[in-house]
């Protein structure tokens, strides 16, 4: 728990002060002179940078369709204060309830109950919310990118997109909670983070829902976590060769590669393979023309494709990296 202070009575000058309110959360001033605290002080951060990348005016906009007549409370608060309860350490929608004490950080905070009814609402309309809140977080991402400047992860003309399976454990019967292949109990989502380089971390993009017993290698489950992942990052990245989709080996099956380099879309792409000894022996039958040193110092050869695999063909040309 975070602690930062916050107002005081009487005369005494506070370091947590609201000021007004500027769209969906109230806007705070923060000094050193006050004696009382606040918790969830990290939650003033993360509304900050809400405010700052215009995510809750995209939010509130993109679910407009969704506000009932007369409602006290905006959908796309409701949404944004489900997140921030998640990254204050919630694991459930009730965990709104962390946030009532600190009306002053968080503003009007609803009922476990009233986020409830918003989730059936929103899934009664099927795909239709989920693509208005993934064109509010693309537009929001735009601008936060452009901001960055230099520091955006596109600054050197080029994204890599990261897709990777996670095992989140569960420790009661949830939905789709399952046996995983790890021998745990629980989820295996199936997650897209644009690469920040060695200096920054994973820009979670996209996320498919899995159960925990969900294969691996499954390229139909690759195709559905792309195509959103694709989406996010401004117009001129979503197809073509700067735009690198990379996959451990459970990504290295036939129909995925082929989505991904499909006449029109024409991504580029870098999967791992599991080098059996068939594959080993191919290699070494590369003469050292066709070796070339990669970025990571390690060699990559030129070959038509994996051996025993003449009914489905690789991309022409794929490269070997060893």
């Amino acid at each position: 728990m975070g602690l930062v202070q916050g107002p005081a009575s009487g005369t005494e000058r506070s370091t947590l002060q609201v000021k007004k309110r500027i769209g969906s959360y109230p806007r705070v001033r923060i000094d050193g002179g006050g004696r009382t605290v606040v918790s969830r002080a990290g939650g003033v951060l993360l509304v900050e940078t809400v405010r700052k990348a215009g995510l809750d005016t995209a939010i509130s906009v993109a679910l407009t369709p969704w506000r009932k007549t007369r409602a006290v409370h905006d959908p796309g608060k409701i949404l944004l204060d489900v997140a921030l309860a998640a990254a204050l350490g919630g694991d459930c929608l009730a965990d709104v309830a962390m946030l009532w004490a600190e009306p002053a950080v968080f503003g009007p905070v609803v009922s476990g109950p009233t986020v409830s009814r918003l989730a059936d609402t929103l899934a009664v309309s099927g795909e239709t919310p989920l693509r208005a809140l993934r064109a509010a977080r693309a537009e929001v991402r735009e601008r936060v990118w452009r901001l960055a400047d230099r520091k955006a992860p596109d600054a050197g003309g080029t994204v890599t997109v990261d897709l990777d399976g996670v095992l989140v454990i569960a420790y009661s019967d949830k939905e789709d909670a399952a046996p995983t292949w790890k021998r745990t109990y629980g989820h295996h989502p199936l997650m897209g983070c644009v690469d920040h380089g060695p200096g920054g971390t994973g820009e979670p993009v996209a996320a498919l829902l899995r159960a925990g017993n969900a294969g691996s290698n499954t390229a139909a489950d690759h195709i559905a976590a792309a195509r959103p992942a694709v989406a996010q990052p401004p117009k001129e990245y979503r197809r073509g060769r700067r735009t690198l989709i990379r996959t451990d080996s459970a990504g290295g099956t036939h129909d995925f590669v082929a989505w991904l380099t499909q006449r029109g879309r024409w991504l580029s792409y870098s999967v791992a393979m599991m080098v059996t000894e068939a594959i080993h022996q191919h290699v070494l039958k590369v003469p050292a023309s066709g070796r070339r040193p990669s970025r990571r110092t390690a060699t990559y050869a030129t070959a038509p494709g994996p051996p025993n695999s003449p009914a489905t063909p690789w991309t022409a040309g794929p490269r070997a990296c060893g």
